[in-house]
């Protein structure tokens, strides 16, 4: 789906904030729905590297794009979506459908505990919860500095695997491996997904790629009840 944007937009970006016209985007989100025959258009978030999870069911929930970086929902029909270009999207659902969630897992949000508040805030048993991985950039593309080692590494010594020297002061950085680690830490043992690589894959928007690029959405939704 092309969409209706400009290059470098022109691959159906859906981030409103990446630097596109509104216009396109507002397009490109209506021909989303109507492709994916989704049951409503998505909630979309104004995420922002934290770890504030909002809650798509609760009577506040009235803003077009709250400032959150993961949202979750027990309503059947309710789209919830995560925007990346290199980031992590974290999917859950609990193993009976009956809860959903999608978190924006950056690498300081996955520090800061983006992935636990997002488990704390459904409220289920970790061992009912299901993980997916979405796209991300790959550990052979994510150089870092030791400033993002020491924020995960600090906080546990089994975050050191996720890391590989390569110069000095940088590392490899595995998020898929980090997203794991915390997952597992949190109790859930069921993890799909984390086989991409956003940087060398141009299917995908990688802001480390182009720098001035669009944004793709990783979307989950219970269907409607008959």
């Amino acid at each position: 789906m092309a969409g209706h944007s400009l290059p470098p937009f022109d691959a159906c970006n859906l981030g409103s904030r990446c630097g596109d016209a509104p216009a396109a985007v507002a397009a490109n989100r209506a021909d989303l729905v109507q492709t994916l025959g989704l049951p409503a258009s998505p909630r979309w978030l104004r995420q922002v590297h934290g770890t504030r999870v909002f809650d798509a069911d609760a009577r506040s929930a009235d803003d077009d794009e709250p400032a959150a970086d993961a949202a979750v929902t027990r309503a059947s029909g309710t789209v919830l979506a995560i925007l990346t270009a290199d980031c992590l999207p974290v999917l859950l659902c609990t193993d009976d459908g009956s809860a959903i969630a999608a978190a924006h897992a950056g690498w300081r949000g996955l520090a800061a505990g983006v992935i636990e508040a997002t488990i704390a805030r459904l409220g289920v048993p970790a061992s009912r919860l299901l993980a997916w991985l979405g796209p991300a950039i790959g550990a052979d593309s994510y150089e870092v500095g030791d400033e993002v080692r020491a924020a995960f590494v600090d906080r546990s010594a089994h975050a050191a695997a996720a890391f590989v020297p390569t110069r000095g002061g940088h590392w490899q950085c595995d998020l898929y491996a980090l997203a794991r680690l915390r997952l597992a830490a949190a109790g859930i043992a069921r993890v799909h997904g984390g086989g991409f690589d956003t940087f060398t894959d141009t299917r995908f928007y990688s802001y480390r790629r182009n720098r001035e690029t669009g944004r793709f959405a990783s979307l989950i939704w219970r269907a409607r009840e008959s």
